[in-house]
């Protein structure tokens, strides 16, 4: 009876024991897939994380122009008088990485505030008085101890790639020979600087497509450029304004264009040529109007444009314009 009682303990003890490792074994199971399923979670939820991230790399990689695009300051003008470091941080937290001024003496100012923010600035246009000499027709005198050579000098100390001649008023343009001269002029003051390895690039409204003396004189200054020494900002606004398809001139002058001015006209828009008469409600956000903007960006690379710049003349919430014409390139292409 003792010898039967001590078997069932010893067996019972048994049993017990493997019972025991069995349910250790599930256990053990238990945790192990509990933890691959909180490294997946983890593992996923940092992936998720990251795709915005992964998104923007990608954009990078295959759109540079949008990861180096610019603001033509000239869009947020009443802004940068009223608080310059203010709108300038609105242009970094919209997705710009450039700002392109309006003179290069400005950048004395500009230059800590960009660097603080994290902007910098390839191109900026200048009075374009110092190569015309025309200073009786703008009104102001000719500025004492500040040439263009100086000019040239300081673009080079703020590390500009570009300079740009961005307009002539009308007695400086009232005849083909008139286009003529300031072509000359800027051959010569394209030779300055490239030896200072600064590319020259003319910016075009509208009123160079309206023809006279049976030419139109946008293609006189294609003509009269030295190809190696001035090139051309492309509005491509004002050249659709003007009842030319930016696409089509793009394609008649490749390696000579440089820098893009990317803005959107509105539907049914009549050609005109001056530009003190459009329509404020004209320029729209880029994607809201009938320019090719995405054509036009796919072709960019292919003729060799190196820079593009947004700008929009006017806009009744500048900050918000440059925000949403932003979040159509980066969606769209």
């Amino acid at each position: 009876m003792n010898l039967t009682i001590e078997k069932t303990l010893y067996y019972t003890t048994l049993f017990i024991s493997y019972i025991e490792k069995i349910l250790s074994c599930y256990i053990n199971i238990y945790n192990l897939t509990m933890m691959k399923r909180r490294n997946f979670l983890k593992t996923t939820a940092a992936a998720s994380v990251s795709i915005p991230f992964l998104s923007s790399a990608a954009l990078t990689i295959n759109n540079p122009y949008v990861a180096q695009m610019g603001v033509q300051l000239y869009t947020v003008r009443d802004q940068m008088e009223n608080d310059p470091v203010a709108t300038l941080k609105a242009i970094k937290e919209a997705g710009y990485a450039q700002i392109e001024g309006g003179d290069v003496r400005a950048y004395q100012e500009l230059t800590p505030i960009m660097q603080d923010l994290g902007l910098t600035s390839s191109s900026t246009f200048f009075p374009w008085s110092f190569i015309t000499g025309r200073w009786d027709l703008v009104e102001q005198e000719k500025p004492k101890n500040y040439s263009f050579e100086k000019m040239v000098d300081d673009a080079v100390k703020y590390n500009f790639k570009y300079l740009v001649f961005g307009y002539m008023v009308e007695g400086e343009r009232e005849t083909l020979d008139d286009y003529r001269k300031v072509a000359e002029q800027l051959n010569r003051a394209g030779e300055l600087c490239q030896k200072a390895g600064i590319d020259l690039c003319y910016h075009n409204h509208a009123f160079e497509f309206e023809p006279m003396e049976g030419q139109v004189p946008f293609r006189i200054l294609m003509e009269e450029f030295e190809p190696s020494t001035v090139f051309f900002e492309l509005d491509v606004f004002w050249a659709s304004l003007a009842g030319h398809d930016p696409i089509g001139l793009m394609k008649e002058m490749p390696k000579r264009i440089k820098l893009l001015h990317l803005k959107d006209k509105k539907p049914n828009t009549p050609t005109m040529f001056d530009h003190n008469q459009v329509p404020h409600d004209t320029f729209q956000e880029l994607g809201d109007g009938v320019v090719e903007i995405t054509k036009i960006m796919q072709l960019a690379k292919e003729i060799g444009v190196e820079q593009c710049f947004v700008e929009q003349d006017q806009s009744p919430n500048p900050v918000a314009s440059i925000n949403q014409s932003m979040s159509y390139l980066r969606s769209n292409l």
